[in-house]
């Protein structure tokens, strides 16, 4: 049986764009284990072209992967609360700029304001994290995050400890795991990793 067969996915890209590539072959995994997806964008990964790919491009493939309209705007995305729109919401990349955003409260875009109305319906949030100051400046939103109800974090560590030594980065591959667990309202174990 699929892990995730008929669930109703919520899946939202920020603007970490060396990760989105990454990120999209768990979101065809997460597809594949049969879960229904809702894709929803920053305004970020909505207009920026950047080394790693075009935001057309971009938003071609996810929409190959989910065959759903992209939620793009603060407007789109108000509807997931009252609608009940996702069983679970995955936020992957999720950047230090979201992260700092979601722990003091502010809802500025169209990622943050799904969460917000997602959050309301009591239902659960992953988080894959992927910002180069999770180790500074981000560490204390982290530490709160992970401090909150249905919030759940996909397992991370230190993607490159020599040359950026505050990177925290989630192991995207453990994302379906997580979204399984956190359908049980529980965190995977163990949340701090190391990468090889």
């Amino acid at each position: 049986m699929k892990k995730l067969e008929g669930v109703k996915v919520g899946f939202a890209l920020t603007g970490s764009h060396c990760t989105i590539d990454e990120v999209l072959i768990e979101l065809q995994k997460v597809a594949a284990e049969g879960a229904v997806l809702y894709p929803v964008i920053s305004v970020s990964v909505d207009e920026t072209d950047t080394r790693f790919g075009a935001a057309a491009a971009w938003k071609s493939r996810i929409k190959e992967i989910t065959s759903q309209g992209i939620i793009n705007s603060i407007v789109g995305a108000e509807t997931v609360g009252p609608d009940k729109m996702f069983d679970v919401l995955v936020v992957a990349p999720c950047t230090g700029n979201t992260l700092g955003k979601l722990a003091n409260a502010i809802t500025d875009g169209p990622v943050l304001m799904a969460i917000k109305a997602h959050l309301r319906n009591q239902r659960p949030v992953v988080i894959g994290v992927s910002t180069n100051d999770g180790l500074s400046m981000n560490a204390r939103n982290i530490g709160l995050l992970l401090n909150t109800k249905n919030i759940y974090l996909v397992p991370f560590g230190q993607d490159n400890p020599a040359g950026k030594p505050n990177s925290l980065k989630a192991k995207m591959n453990l994302l379906v795991d997580t979204i399984a667990c956190a359908l049980q309202y529980k965190q995977v174990q163990p949340v701090l990793v190391t990468y090889d």
